[in-house]
């Protein structure tokens, strides 16, 4: 068998029609997958996909490349792997149709065999669209992974190698496998399935066979139960991981196919007198859910990416990720695996109620199931995967035909995995919209309507109305998972003993509450933020709004254009974690030290709004253009008593931890340069302190995350303006140029601002609270050299090592 990577030689341009030309301009270009169609699109306040899509069109486009298919294949099996193209995929090859693949996160084969000319170069063409389907930003195009893949035609299909640990003791670990040899052939084939497992430090450590017979045209299943002696148990506080290698041979001993296949031996546990148990240790969830896209990269998604996005989420002080709303990656779940962050995997946003005109729902009553076996095939293997959702806040839910739906998918899914837990995103109130006339008829849309009603909120999804409407689908699941409703907790409790409660997407500012309440009540495992990265769509949901700007009018959590970010994450687009993510590792008991959130003092007193989604306007910063004397507002966070606030050594007072609000203390002072340090103390004893101090003279500085990366790999170079000593400054920002020379290209160049007009695939960007996030990716062995230059600052070079 033959695997690669099949991400350069492509052009992407419109997708036109036979009797069309394109624009001046508009044609054909070169490109390297991953790639997203959308991302550099001009955006306009008049885009009819508006807040969604962060104000960004959509279109259809057309992917091409030459294949050259040698005489040798005319006697193998040749097939494409796509990990994931947005959206109605139509697959040609030699202008004939191959496949068609309307979900835009599905995994899908193109098995070309009936298409090819040997000995010929073949014109390999992908569709694409992206129009109305969807209620964040979807990008578009072949925005995953391909891979082309040669085999005998007896072989290992795509997900075809399935391990499972269903016997677990300190002593030893049954490790079942199962593979599917597929036969393509017209005759009769005979062979041989071996098994090797290799331990997490590089010894084998099992090994096992099976002779296997296939039919001509159909699949045959080799299993096992192999033996691992003294377990090293895959756990967040431990990743172990092992592999597995799997082995097709003939008759003859000849190779026909292989795979290899990561898994972790864990078990898993959840009740609701003991809560959520990995490997017989209680655990409770601190969740981020997460979209799908990475920043200043667009929808296009690279290893490294959502590598360091998983590593900068557990720094951060998470232990679990939610997928919203749609299927994670394969390198999220291999990253998710290694690092240790357990994986709620969500099927679908919606079943056959629609929430956009042109969404998945068009079809999914006709191809439910081939998306949850998609669902399953790809996680099943993945430690990091616990629980299935499968759904988000689905319309129909509440009714009974809804809850049919709702046991038909749970029931699929435990037909294909028995080894995990299923649970729904439930929100009450949504599924409740049409008994709820008076309140729909005050708001535009669900997330308006969730933003105004505050506390009546609670109040409507802990009604008796809620709780019947949704309890048969419920009922179909493991774990119950519920958005925007820990006000059922506690009753919930009573009413349905038995029930199991996470916290499937939350307001973010209300984590001191929710995590009160996830430690307090064992049938609650976990909370899930919404959310724990930013991203692009449904822009402005988090945002903060001075109410006396010139022209103000409120728009609900809509955020008027420029605005393309959310700005609701507890990290910003680029991996800078803003105040609340530090707030929320206070909240969660991970850190000691307290820590300053500094408003900023061009907007002291200036009104504000706000939504369920926002956290407050702070920098953790003392460098700021203000006078000296200028009045500023200063948030300490602290799990203490009271913190005391001092400038050059001198005090500024003491105030008293919870007036405001939980884990919060806050001062009204005034802004002079120097050393500002919060001390917190608990019964008259510091536990803990936090120092900012002003900046002196501000650089251009360039830093690259690593020295050495793999070609084809990315580099993240951190641009910022701060002193010799790494300060930075927090309203001087720049425009910035960035210039790549070597093997490499810059593959995106964006900041945390969430409302601007710059485009990610430009080569300068405006630094925002002095920060900017250079993206390189390596396309070759050498220097790569990344320079950055801003008028009035000396240029800023790093440089990193192609391998």
């Amino acid at each position: 068998m033959t695997r690669e990577s099949l991400h350069d030689g492509w052009t992407v341009g419109p997708k036109l029609g036979p009797f069309e030309a394109p624009a001046d301009g508009a044609g054909p270009r070169l490109v390297v997958l991953p790639h997203d169609a959308l991302r550099d699109l001009p955006r306009s306040a008049d885009e009819v996909q508006g807040v969604h899509s962060g104000y960004t069109p959509g279109g259809a486009f057309e992917y091409s490349r030459d294949l050259e298919v040698p005489p040798s294949w005319r006697e193998r099996t040749v097939r494409l792997e796509f990990e994931g193209v947005y959206r109605d995929a139509v697959v040609f090859l030699n202008g004939e149709v191959v496949v068609h693949e309307s979900n835009g996160y599905a995994g899908f084969s193109a098995v070309l065999d009936p298409y090819l000319r040997f000995g010929e170069v073949n014109r390999l063409t992908v569709e694409a669209r992206a129009h109305r389907d969807s209620r964040w930003y979807s990008g578009a195009g072949i925005y995953r992974p391909v891979h082309l893949v040669v085999t005998d035609p007896v072989h290992i299909p795509v997900h075809g190698v399935t391990v499972t640990t269903p016997d677990i003791d300190e002593e030893r670990a049954v490790v079942a496998v199962a593979a599917t040899v597929r036969n393509s052939t017209r005759h009769t084939r005979e062979t041989r399935v071996a098994w090797t497992v290799t331990g997490p430090t590089g010894e084998i450590v099992a090994s096992g066979g099976s002779p296997v017979t296939v039919l001509p045209g159909t699949d045959a299943v080799a299993r096992a139960r192999l033996i691992v002696d003294e377990p090293l148990r895959w756990h967040p506080d431990h990743p172990h991981l092992y592999s597995l290698q799997t082995t097709v041979t003939d008759a003859a001993g000849a190779a026909l196919d292989e795979d290899s296949t990561t898994f972790g031996i864990r078990t898993l546990q959840v009740d609701a007198r003991n809560g959520l148990r990995i490997d017989g240790r209680p655990l409770k969830l601190r969740g981020a859910c997460v979209h799908h896209d990475n920043g200043p990269l667009g929808a296009a998604t690279f290893d490294d990416a959502e590598d360091r996005r998983v590593r900068l989420l557990k720094e951060a002080g998470f232990n679990a990720l939610r997928s919203a709303h749609n299927p994670m990656s394969r390198a999220m779940l291999d990253a998710c695996d290694r690092h240790g962050l357990v994986v709620m995997d969500e099927l679908a946003d919606a079943w056959t109620r629609s929430k956009a005109p042109h969404d998945a729902t068009i079809t999914f009553p006709e191809r439910w199931e081939r998306d949850v076996a998609g669902l399953v095939a790809k996680d099943r293997n993945h430690p990091s995967v616990i629980m299935y959702s499968i759904g988000n806040e689905i319309l129909e839910l509440g009714t009974p035909i809804g809850s049919t739906w709702s046991r038909r998918l749970a029931e699929r899914v435990r037909d294909l995995d028995h080894t995990r837990f299923v649970t729904n995103g439930i929100n009450g109130i949504i599924a409740n919209l049409p008994r709820m006339a008076e309140a729909r008829e005050q708001v535009e849309d669900a997330n308006t309507m969730m933003a105004n009603m505050g506390d009546q909120m609670g109040l409507m999804n802990a009604s008796p109305l809620v709780s019947a409407s949704i309890e048969e689908s419920a009922a179909v699941l493991d774990v119950v998972g519920f958005n925007y409703a820990d006000s059922r907790y506690r009753q919930d409790a009573v009413d349905h003993p038995d029930r199991v409660i996470v916290g499937s997407e939350t307001f973010p500012a209300r984590i001191d509450v929710m995590w009160e309440l996830v430690q307090e009540l064992p049938h609650v495992i976990g909370d899930f933020t919404w959310t724990g990265w930013d991203y692009l769509g449904e822009a402005g949901i988090g945002r903060v709004d001075y109410t006396d700007e010139p022209g103000y009018e409120p728009t609900g959590t809509a955020g008027p254009y420029p605005y393309r970010l959310a700005e609701s994450g507890d990290l910003d687009i680029t991996g800078y974690r803003r105040t609340i993510s530090y707030y929320r590792e206070i909240v969660y008991g991970l850190r000691a030290e307290p820590y300053i959130a500094v408003h900023r003092p061009q907007h002291h007193g200036r009104p504000t709004a706000t939504t369920p989604w926002s956290w407050t306007d702070t920098v953790s910063t003392w460098s700021w253009d203000a006078a000296h004397g200028a009045p500023v507002t200063v948030d300490v966070y602290a799990d203490a008593d009271e913190v005391e606030l001092l400038l050059d050594g001198e005090s500024l007072g003491v105030a008293p931890v919870g007036a405001e609000k939980a884990f919060l203390a806050r001062f009204e002072t005034e802004f002079h340069p120097g050393e500002l340090i919060a001390v917190a103390r608990r019964a008259g004893h510091e536990t803990g302190r936090h120092v900012v101090r002003t900046a002196g003279t501000p650089r251009l500085q360039a830093h690259a995350d690593r020295d050495e990366v793999a070609v084809g790999g990315l580099a993240f170079v951190a641009i910022t303006l701060a002193d010799d000593a790494g300060i930075t400054v927090a309203d001087r920002d720049v425009r910035v140029e960035v210039q790549v020379s070597g093997p490499g290209v810059l593959a995106g160049l964006g900041s945390g601002r969430a409302r601007t007009e710059e485009s990610f695939g430009a080569s300068a960007y405006t630094t925002y609270d002095g920060r900017l996030l250079a993206v390189i990716r390596v396309d070759g062995p050498g220097e790569v050299v990344v320079t950055a230059s801003a008028d009035g600052y000396e240029i800023a070079r790093t440089a990193v090592r192609g391998i």
